[in-house]
């Protein structure tokens, strides 16, 4: 009896120690995922901040900037893009729309990131573009991947087209989560304008052939990471732009074209804050509490099983003698 539940538990402990890391190592790959169709939404402000004022091409300080960013998965690309890079891809399809304190529109910049569904590395397919423009990214964006590491990473930065570090900056709390800091600052770079201006019949792209005036930007730039997601649950950026030189500017050297600490909104932090909370306890379910509860439930079966082994094994003492009563005495007549 104790030989057969030896075994039965044998074969259970066995069991589990081999589920712990085939759940860490190949369903987590396979089930964490981005989801094609997400759809995601973000308000930015920069509260004051200086802007450009194109019908007197002057500088003036306003109240507020919003940047809303919009997110949306495309279902129908991403299947398309799959079937010839044989893994799950998913396809953004962003839109950075600034707009002033009237409301009316600064800049808007559409984007299309094609990325691996798990990993956030890159994909490069028909179609990867920045303002209408075709480009390569190497590095993340938006997301960093699940189990972020303490150490820097490449992030692409849409206004330059190009990927430089983001660095590592060390662990904070924010929230109650704990998160990490990564910091990246893009120096004066010379950018092109954005295809579609304030100025009604401007034609951005010969813009600075017809009048030599060149559009240049900087910006420093924080995220907050929840390291378990890969999720930022906070980002900011202090954000320069200028117009140089040129006939456009009527002699002047430069003008600032806007200026401002970009933050998100705290009712978007908020929100940000539970759902990637909601999230994490799931990518940790998967990662930790189940592989290393099902390795110590298989550890406590092994060693019942071999107690249950030890006792089968255990020698049987002697059976204690019956007293068979001894021969009567002679009888001595």
């Amino acid at each position: 009896m104790h030989r057969s539940a030896g075994l039965v538990l044998l074969a259970l402990a066995v069991f589990f120690a081999a589920l712990a890391p085939l759940l860490r190592w190949y369903a987590f790959p396979r089930l964490a995922k981005i989801p094609a169709g997400q759809y995601q939404e973000m308000v930015l402000e920069a509260k004051p901040a200086t802007l450009l004022d194109y019908g007197t091409l002057t500088a003036r300080e306003v109240g507020k900037v919003t940047i809303v960013q919009t997110l949306r998965g495309n279902v129908e690309e991403s299947d398309r893009i799959e079937r010839s890079a044989g893994r799950d891809v998913v396809v953004w399809d962003t839109l950075s729309y600034v707009q002033g304190p009237d409301g009316k529109m600064v800049s808007q910049i559409p984007e299309r990131y094609i990325f691996d569904a798990h990993s956030q590395e890159p994909v490069h397919a028909t179609g990867e573009s920045v303002d209408g423009d075709a480009v390569r990214r190497e590095g993340i964006e938006f997301k960093w991947p699940f189990l972020t590491e303490k150490r820097d990473y490449a992030y692409f930065d849409a206004q330059t087209r190009t990927s430089a570090p983001i660095h590592y900056k060390g662990t904070r709390t924010f929230r109650g989560l704990q998160v990490y800091y990564f910091e990246q600052t893009v120096p004066w770079t010379k950018v092109p304008y954005p295809k579609k201006m304030p100025v009604p019949g401007v034609d951005a792209t010969t813009l600075e052939k017809q009048t030599g005036t060149t559009r240049w930007y900087t910006t420093k730039r924080m995220f907050w990471v929840e390291p378990v997601t890969g999720a930022p649950v906070n980002g900011e950026e202090i954000h320069r732009e200028e117009l140089r030189g040129g006939t456009l500017l009527g002699g002047r050297d430069k003008v600032t074209a806007f200026a401002g600490h970009v933050k998100m909104r705290e009712d978007y932090i908020d929100y940000t804050v539970g759902l990637v909370s909601s999230q994490r306890r799931l990518v940790l379910l998967m990662t930790s509490f189940l592989p290393w509860g099902f390795l110590t439930l298989g550890g406590g079966l092994l060693t019942l099983a071999l107690i249950l082994e030890a006792r089968g094994r255990r020698p049987q003492g002697p059976a204690p003698a019956h007293m068979a009563p001894g021969p009567e005495p002679a009888r001595t007549s």
